[in-house]
C-alpha cells in the first residue's frame, strides 16, 4: 500500500495542485502555480525516504508552502453573496494542502499528532490533497458554469456547499467517532455524486471538443463507484459490517479518484477554460470577448446555444 499510497501523494502535489490554481486564477496565481512544483518538490521526495529528521525537514518546507497558499483563500475574488458557493469551494480547496502538509510532518516523524495513527496520518495526506483539493475545485467549477441556470441552480450550489462541507465532517469524524465520520462520508459523497451528475448530464453535453466530453465523461461515471466504496468503509467502521481493508481502498478508491476523477477532470477543465480566453473559471471575470462569425458577445447568444466555455465566461 505505501507505494502506490506515495504514487498518489505524489501526483497530488507535483501535478494536480498547480494545474487547479491555474483553473482558479490564473492571473493572480499564476506564479504560484508556476513554481509550485518546486515548493512541491520537498514534500513529494519525503514520501519516499524513511522516516526520521530528513524526512521531516522535507515535509516541513513543503508545509510551509501549503501553509502560505491557505492565507491567500480570504483573498480570492469573490461575486454575489459573502457566502457565495463557488467561492466557498475554492477556499476549501486552497485551505486543504495545508491539512495535508500538516499530517505529512507528523508522519514523517512518526509522531502521533492528536493520537492518530501513522497509517491513518499517511492516508490524510491524498485525502486532502484530493477530497479536498480538486474535489472542492471541480464542485465550485460546475457551480460557476451552471450559476443562474433554470433546473441546475440548487443542485449545483448544493454539491458546491456539501463538498467542502463534507470533508470538513470527515475530518471531524477522526476527533469523534466512526459514526459521525460515516454522516461526513454522506455529505461527501451526495455532494461527489451531484458533480458527477451534472457533469454528465449538463457540462459535457456542451463542451466542444470530443476529447474534452470523453475526460468529463470519465471523471462524472469514476465517482459513482469511487464515492460507493467510500460509503460502504465508513458503513463498515461504523457498523462493523464486512467492508473494504485500507490496502484495497487504496488501490480502488484512491486510484480511481486520483487518475479516473481529479486527473480527468483537470484536464478537461483546462481545455474548457482554453475555449474562454480572458475568463477566470471561478472568480466571474469577463473580458466581453466577441465572437468573430456573429459579432455578438457570448451573453447575447441565446442560451440554448451556448457551451460550457460561453457560460464559464459570462456567469455572474
Amino acid at each position: 500500500m505505501t507505494v502506490l499510497v506515495n504514487m498518489i501523494v505524489t501526483l497530488g502535489m507535483l501535478y494536480v495542485v498547480p494545474a487547479g490554481l491555474r483553473l482558479i486564477d490564473p492571473e493572480r496565481l499564476r506564479r504560484t502555480a508556476r513554481l509550485w512544483p518546486l515548493a512541491a518538490a520537498p514534500g513529494a521526495l519525503s514520501v519516499w525516504l524513511p522516516r526520521g529528521t530528513p524526512a521531516t525537514a522535507l515535509a516541513a518546507l513543503y508545509a510551509v508552502a501549503c501553509l502560505a497558499l491557505a492565507a491567500r483563500a480570504p483573498g480570492v475574488r469573490r461575486t454575489g453573496r459573502p457566502l457565495d458557493p463557488p467561492a466557498i469551494a475554492v477556499a476549501t480547496a486552497l485551505v486543504s494542502p495545508s491539512i495535508a502538509a500538516t499530517a505529512l510532518v507528523a508522519e514523517r516523524a512518526g509522531y502521533r499528532l492528536l493520537g492518530f495513527d501513522l497509517d491513518i496520518l499517511a492516508l490524510t495526506v491524498p485525502h486532502f490533497h484530493f477530497a479536498g483539493f480538486a474535489a472542492a475545485l471541480v464542485a465550485g467549477l460546475v457551480c460557476r458554469a451552471l450559476g443562474g441556470r433554470a433546473g441546475t441552480d440548487r443542485l449545483a450550489h448544493g454539491a458546491a456547499y456539501s463538498v467542502p462541507a463534507g470533508t470538513l465532517l470527515v475530518l471531524l469524524g477522526y476527533f469523534v467517532d466512526d459514526w459521525a465520520e460515516l454522516l461526513g462520508a454522506v455529505v461527501l459523497t451526495g455532494g461527489m455524486w451531484a458533480v458527477a451528475l451534472l457533469t454528465w448530464r449538463e457540462i459535457r453535453p456542451t463542451a466542444g471538443a470530443r476529447a474534452t466530453r470523453i475526460l468529463l465523461a470519465c471523471s462524472a461515471a469514476v465517482l459513482v463507484a469511487t464515492m460507493l466504496l467510500a460509503l460502504w468503509w465508513a458503513l463498515g467502521e461504523a457498523t462493523g459490517i464486512p467492508h473494504p481493508t485500507l490496502t484495497w481502498m487504496a488501490a480502488t478508491h484512491g486510484l480511481g479518484n486520483a487518475l479516473g476523477f481529479a486527473v480527468c477532470s483537470l484536464l478537461a477543465w483546462r481545455r474548457l477554460a482554453a475555449d474562454a480566453p480572458g475568463r477566470t473559471a471561478t472568480t466571474g471575470r469577463t473580458t466581453g470577448r466577441t465572437t468573430a462569425a456573429q459579432g455578438t458577445t457570448t451573453a447575447e447568444r441565446p442560451t440554448a446555444e451556448r457551451t460550457t466555455a460561453d457560460r464559464l465566461e459570462t456567469s455572474p
